[in-house]
């Protein structure tokens, strides 16, 4: 396809003192088989060279622009501004992490499946993180399925074939249409941080499709740094998914699937918590949760937590509490035994 007949992509990274890998990502977007795309780079206040290397690639192409926030904003705050940098012309959009890459045909690849397929809105792929794959995909003889079918299938973790099911990767693994992109405003939900580009999907497949291609197109960088690895810290993401279950559960699933998944996901979440007790967590940890919880409307009990360590793990852990003392393990067994009243 020559670049005069191509639909134009608008790529867009958002950037905070990610010097160490910036010119790395804009390399792989300059390397793309795919020509008629524009670029815009989001700078927000770093204060490394961030700005200074993308203001040096846009003085050596055209397509390359930069754009400097007059004042820092959060992540989510400005994944949400730098959206609204795209072009007015474009029909797609790729956001590209400042620590990630594009290899050589992952536009042209997802372009050409949107193209070929009008109702999809989003279009994913396999995404090389640090050094295995993420996302589990679709048989090969299935690139479309309907938005509603695709979200069922992933709240519920089933495979159209076997098994688990997660396409949706990360922002810098997926394609989506921009018209869709410019009806939602801001298009990331700000009170997700560990799952703003998943609860974002579920949004957009109530009324679009669902593309997948069965390739590695994008790399996602992994290290310290990474807001993901601070997050961690509060294992916000286990929180976040329960919060996604509870408000897009009902739209795609039965009553009976709705309850029979609540459940299962509650009863996950008190096992990650009684697997926490013994890790030394600390205050924050167990008063986001426990708060967490109960804005969900959901109690917070201790005798669930206990309920749920079994008698081995017990045994193992208390192993692992005397080869390591410095564990509080009498003050999480005191929790265990007294905050807990009346619970079912």
């Amino acid at each position: 396809m020559k670049s005069s007949s191509q639909p134009l992509v608008s790529i867009v990274t958002p950037v905070y003192n990610g010097e160490k890998y910036l010119a790395e990502c804009i390399e792989s977007v300059l390397a793309q088989t795919y020509e008629n795309w524009d670029y815009v780079i989001v700078n927000n206040c770093s204060s490394d060279r961030s700005l200074k290397i993308a203001q040096d690639y846009a003085k050596k192409d055209s397509r390359i622009r930069v754009h400097n926030n007059k004042e820092f904003l959060t992540m989510c705050e400005n994944f949400n501004h730098a959206l609204l940098q795209i072009s007015a012309d474009s029909k797609y959009c790729k956001v590209l992490h400042a620590d990630d890459m594009l290899f050589p045909t992952c536009i042209a690849d997802m372009v050409a499946l949107n193209e070929e397929n009008p109702s999809v809105g989003i279009v994913g792929a396999y995404v090389l993180e640090g050094v295995r794959v993420k996302c589990d995909g679709l048989p090969k003889n299935i690139s479309v399925l309907s938005g509603r079918e695709i979200a069922r299938l992933s709240l519920l973790n089933l495979s159209p074939v076997v098994g688990g099911l997660y396409v949706f990767g990360s922002p810098t693994s997926l394609l989506i249409r921009s018209d869709i992109i410019r009806c939602r405003n801001p298009f990331y939900n700000e009170k997700y941080l560990q799952v703003m580009d998943e609860e974002v999907c579920y949004h957009l497949l109530k009324e679009s499709d669902f593309g997948f291609i069965n390739q590695v197109l994008t790399y996602s960088r992994v290290h310290n740094e990474s807001t993901t690895s601070f997050n961690e810290i509060l294992m916000r993401r286990r929180f976040e998914e329960l919060m996604l279950l509870i408000e897009y559960g009902p739209v795609y699933l039965t009553g009976k699937e709705y309850r029979g998944r609540l459940a299962q996901k509650l009863d996950h979440y008190y096992r990650f918590l009684a697997r926490s007790a013994f890790e030394a967590k600390g205050k924050e940890f167990w008063n986001f949760h426990k708060n967490g919880l109960e804005s969900l409307g959901f109690q917070f009990s201790w005798s669930k937590v206990a309920k749920r360590m079994s008698k081995r793990e017990m045994a193992r852990k208390l192993f692992s509490w005397m080869m390591h003392p410095q564990i509080p393990v009498s003050r999480v067994l005191g929790s265990l035994n007294k905050r807990e009243g009346k619970t079912t």
